[in-house]
């Protein structure tokens, strides 16, 4: 009786998988990153930019589907994009860079970089930029508050008060618990103690070193023309038009200038001697993003010495299409990994 009722349980579970991420994973792998594109538009997607840099090979740069879907705009590989939480790579490497300075201290706490929030923020007497860096502060994630992507603040002075006065999540360093507010609060300090705008010190000692020219701190600073569209599943307006201004997600950069600055942070040429060591010890060498119209994934493959970033400009509120990217992803990383073998 119970095999009969675990196997009944068991056929009843499969009526709420979603069929379409089995179908996407278990297809059969086609030859070409380019095929591969193709195929995952037909299961949704508006738009989507992959970028292959593998060492020994020229840049390799694909796209399918739309760059603008109401003005029948084909997806362009040297498109702009919003990299959403990929900026924290940007922003971790000037934190990295100026406690090597010793213009930042990694064991200060917020308290020490910004008194004004003591009483403010709970524990602030305790939480080191350390763990800011790391998520690891306790500090609530202010795009959590119900309702934050229907109408985001303008200012960054609006998304802290979301969090201010509230209880810690947890205790600092007791867990890793990744928020956007870690790296506000990043930006905030690294503005007061170089006493001005932390975009300009990226721009001065990590874009233009890297020459990193199509790479941009704020949507404000670009040709909207130039930037893919964005598509929420059941709405049917253009979100490249809405600008995240927060130092945890606000940057927008082309696939081929990610990829510049992530195999730049991983072989370590966008740091000097003495910094590396002191990145490692705070944040990671790859990341995703996020934002409504905006999916991203950019990461280093040291088995095939390849660096893969894959863009995607549909998103949905089920994570059906995030989902299906990473699969996306995963199966582009194979095709590239089978040309090497």
């Amino acid at each position: 009786m119970l095999r009969i009722l675990f196997i009944a349980a068991s056929i009843g579970s499969l009526y709420f998988v979603p069929w379409i991420l089995v179908k996407a994973w278990i297809k059969p792998l086609p030859d070409t990153v380019q095929e591969q594109l193709n195929q995952t538009i037909d299961y949704g997607f508006d738009g989507m930019i992959v970028y292959v840099d593998q060492e020994g090979k020229p840049p390799e740069f694909y796209a399918a589907g739309w760059h603008d879907r109401k003005n029948k705009i084909p997806a362009d590989p040297k498109a702009l994009f919003k990299i959403a939480s990929i900026s924290k790579l940007y922003v971790a490497v000037a934190v990295a860079k100026l406690v090597y300075d010793n213009q930042l201290f990694l064991d200060k706490t917020l308290a020490d970089y910004m008194p004004e929030l003591e009483g403010r923020i709970e524990n602030a007497d305790k939480i080191t930029l350390r763990m800011l860096a790391q998520h690891r502060s306790g500090i609530s994630n202010f795009t959590d508050t119900p309702g934050y992507w229907e109408a985001p603040p303008k200012a960054d002075s609006d998304n802290l008060k979301l969090i201010l006065d509230k209880p810690a999540d947890y205790e600092p360093d007791k867990k890793y618990r990744y928020s956007n507010t870690n790296y506000l609060l990043i930006g905030k300090i690294l503005d007061k103690t170089l006493g001005y705008s932390h975009h300009q010190y990226i721009k001065s000692e990590i874009l233009i070193p890297l020459d990193l020219n199509h790479t941009y701190s704020l949507l404000s600073e670009v040709n909207m023309d130039d930037v893919m569209s964005g598509y929420y599943v059941g709405y049917d307006d253009d979100l490249k038009y809405n600008e995240f201004i927060s130092p945890a997600g606000s940057m927008v950069a082309t696939a081929e200038d990610v990829g510049i600055f992530l195999r730049a942070l991983n072989d370590g040429s966008v740091f000097k001697e003495g910094e590396q060591k002191i990145y490692s010890s705070i944040y990671f060498y790859e990341h995703t993003g996020l934002l409504p119209g905006y999916q991203s994934i950019a990461k280093y493959h040291k088995d095939i010495d390849a660096v893969v970033i894959q863009f995607n400009n549909t998103t949905d509120f089920n994570g059906y299409e995030w989902s299906l990217a990473e699969i996306a992803y995963k199966r582009v990383v194979k095709i590239v990994r089978r040309r090497k073998e």
